[in-house]
């Protein structure tokens, strides 16, 4: 008997079967220094790469402040460091280098010094030093962790993210239970991702004398609710009013099965002097988050969603005025979702990134007359927008390069690149072209695909195709450091076909709603009809050697559209949804989704939406080679989705393998054991598409029982 499930639970680097096993373990991580021999982009390559983010400017506008997060696979962790430029990028200087991951840096004192979040003390605490990186200080000794931090403008207070427990644990309803580790579950929403719910973050206000912080309080003492919101919310949802006498912050005060059902989150803005709070978003029944006072404290921005339980409605631009309570759509002339903002000096108008035909661009909203106005162009993603004296700073990257920091002129849209993290590596790169291609859907609308080529392309060959598609109902990801980067694929001597199909954000709301109570029905038509289009019309891609892969709800597409076509010779689903009658009350998002995604239908008022719409209720109809990928510590899809396919596929003699992840939840965070669930994809389609079984069968050998 041949075992045929292979579950991954070592830390190798593998690489065409080859394993290296990682010197150095107690080295310092820092900038990789990686030689790229054959010039080709490799999950190692990727590795290897930085990543900037908090980029901050001084308050005189001279200096920019970032931090690099850096990632060893051998030492299975990453660190993050510290660096200090001038405004025209030149000076660029590394101040920390330390084991502690210095993070959330930012300027203090008119940037005379910088303060930061560090661990070295065992825990994570807020930290003052030098611009140029010497006399680190601890100044605060809060008990537990501190998550998040801001000073209030005139630096007297210190406003943080701290976790408070909320549900009493079975240890606390039964003392005489003292060693158990059971938890005991009574309502809706008990998990964050892999998490129990057992506390929740709130934001405290400190004194702050200038040597350390006295006096936290809870400004939200005796709620159980989060600010800021689980699981991905952090300090963008809290602010400082310009007179720091006030704070904003953002909250869904819900629990259990509300809390399950709705995305009614407000913003909430607490007097310092009163200990009042007010609601200034009642009324707006979707998400509203990520509050911002204006520079003259006149206004209050946020991002905010019009209706309740529908998590990919547009995430719109609100601006109140504080005086009359008026509150303004400021961005209702573009058309879709917001994904940040700033605002301008002079208060008048708001800096914001939004995304539209699959780019995020930096827009200009003015708030009186609630016009917008396009800012940047071209196949890039901006984010992280600020100012920088007449100018404004963001990262940007694309499908070919990763974040970097740039100037951006906001009258123009002319850019100057003032980082280059990477450049020693992508110096050693070779990347073929990416091209942007619109088709007609099956009804007529227009759907962007971009088309990724191979290095040292020749259209006189035949090329194997991957066809890749969204996870979620995002439009399919553009940043060159994620788990799909179209690079990679293409580097193997693939052509990569990316694809939007009903139901992407960026194209419009009656686009993006295409997706409810449909899943699937119209997406998958348009995948495989895009597909074949672009085959009949590029003669080098051999059509027998097609190939898809899909996460998440990509992975549920991958699996759907196995059971309408035999168009793909390989196919790939990670961490896919099998059965909705399952995933509606497992998954993490599960039941929300459901009642959005499905408009309340649910399995007792209509069991064949459930049927017709499941892959596993129409396994026996899949042809095409199918591996399944899942972290077995998934509670956003959970593994149980892949494991009854599995077992369907089996039964019906069909030709399946699944891999699970060890200890790893939606999104194989191990570093290691990314490595290696990458090489897995690159040798799953490089058996089928390539007929090279080589790298599957060094990776995953029979064993005979």
């Amino acid at each position: 008997m041949v075992m045929m499930t292979s579950v991954l639970l070592g830390s190798c680097n593998c690489e065409n079967g080859k394993v290296d096993t990682g010197k150095g373990q107690d080295a310092l991580i820092g900038k990789s220094e990686m030689k790229i021999d054959d010039g080709r982009m490799t999950a190692e390559a990727l590795w290897a790469m930085g990543r900037i983010g908090g980029v901050k400017v001084s308050p005189d506008g001279s200096k920019i402040l970032y931090s690099v997060g850096y990632y060893s696979v051998p030492q299975n962790k990453s660190n993050r460091e510290l660096f200090v430029m001038n405004a025209d990028g030149s000076g660029n200087t590394q101040i920390t280098r330390t084991p502690f991951s210095e993070n959330e840096a930012q300027w203090i004192y008119g940037g005379s010094k910088i303060a930061f979040l560090s661990s070295e003390s065992g825990s994570s605490q807020v930290w003052v030093m030098n611009p140029d990186g010497t006399g680190r200080k601890q100044i605060s000794n809060y008990e537990g962790n501190i998550e998040g931090f801001s000073f209030s403008p005139d630096e007297k207070h210190l406003l943080f993210i701290a976790q408070i427990k909320t549900v009493p644990s079975t240890q606390d309803k039964y003392p005489d239970l003292d060693k158990t580790s059971g938890i005991i579950v009574t309502d809706l929403m008990y998990k964050h991702w892999d998490e129990w719910v057992t506390t929740a973050p709130h934001p405290f206000v400190a004194d702050f004398d200038g040597n350390g912080i006295s006096n936290p309080i809870d400004i939200m003492e005796g709620e159980p609710y989060e600010a800021p919101m689980k699981p991905f919310g952090g300090m963008e949802q809290l602010a400082w009013s310009p007179t720091s006498d006030k704070v904003a912050y953002t909250s869904r005060k819900k629990i259990g099965k509300e809390y399950a059902l709705s995305t009614n989150s407000d913003i909430y803005v607490y007097d310092l002097s009163t200990k009042k709070t007010t609601n200034i978003s009642e009324g707006i029944m979707g998400y509203d988050t990520n509050p911002q006072y204006s520079p003259d404290g006149k206004y209050i921005a946020w991002l905010s969603m019009e209706r309740d339980g529908y998590e990919s409605d547009q995430n719109r631009l609100m601006v109140l005025d504080i005086a009359t309570g008026e509150r303004r759509f400021a961005s209702k002339d573009f058309e879709s979702s917001l994904t940040g903002f700033c605002w301008k000096a002079d208060s008048k108008s708001v800096y914001f990134t939004g995304v539209w035909h699959g780019e995020i661009q930096i827009y200009e909203a003015d708030v009186t007359a609630c016009s917008v106005r396009p800012i940047t162009s071209g196949m890039y993603d901006y984010s992280d927008v600020s100012l920088l004296g007449d100018k404004l700073l963001a990262l940007r990257h694309s499908m070919s390069a990763a974040d970097e920091i740039y100037t951006v002129s906001p009258e123009n849209g002319e850019t100057t690149q003032l980082s280059f993290e990477n450049k020693h590596l992508f110096d050693q790169m070779e990347m073929g072209k990416v091209e942007g291609r619109w088709m007609k859907t099956t009804d007529g609308k227009e759907m962007l695909s971009w088309i990724i080529y191979p290095p040292h392309f020749d259209p006189n060959k035949k090329y194997p195709l991957i066809v890749n598609y969204y996870g979620g109902t995002t439009p399919t990801g553009r940043n060159f450091e994620g788990r799909y980067a179209s690079h990679m694929y293409a580097a193997q001597g693939y052509v990569v076909y990316i694809i939007n199909p009903s139901g992407a954000t960026g194209f419009g709301q009656e686009f993006s709603a295409r997706h409810v109570n449909a899943w699937g029905t119209k997406t998958a038509d348009e995948i495989i009809q895009g597909t074949k289009q672009f085959c009949k019309e590029h003669p080098f891609v051999d059509k027998s050697k097609i190939g898809c892969i899909g996460a998440s709800y990509g992975g549920f597409m991958t699996q759907y559209l196995q059971t309408k076509t035999d168009l793909f010779a390989a196919a790939i689903s990670h961490a896919g949804i099998s059965a909705l009658s399952s995933y509606w009350g497992e998954g993490y998002w599960g039941i929300g989704y459901c009642s959005t995604a499905n408009t309340n239908t649910y399995p007792w008022n209509a069991p064949e939406f459930y049927t017709e719409h499941s892959p596993l209720f129409h396994a026996d109809k899949i042809q095409t080679p199918l591996l399944l990928l899942h972290g077995n510590a998934d509670t956003n899809v959970p593994i149980g989705e892949s494991i009854q396919m599995f077992a369907a596929m089996k039964i019906l003699g069909k030709e399946v393998e699944f891999v699970q992840v060890d200890k790893q939840d939606h999104h194989i965070v191990d570093y290691s054991k990314r490595t290696k669930w990458q090489n897995t994809i690159f040798a799953w389609f490089a058996k089928w598409l390539k007929d090279e079984p080589e790298w599957w069968e060094a990776l995953y050998p029979k064993r005979d029982l």
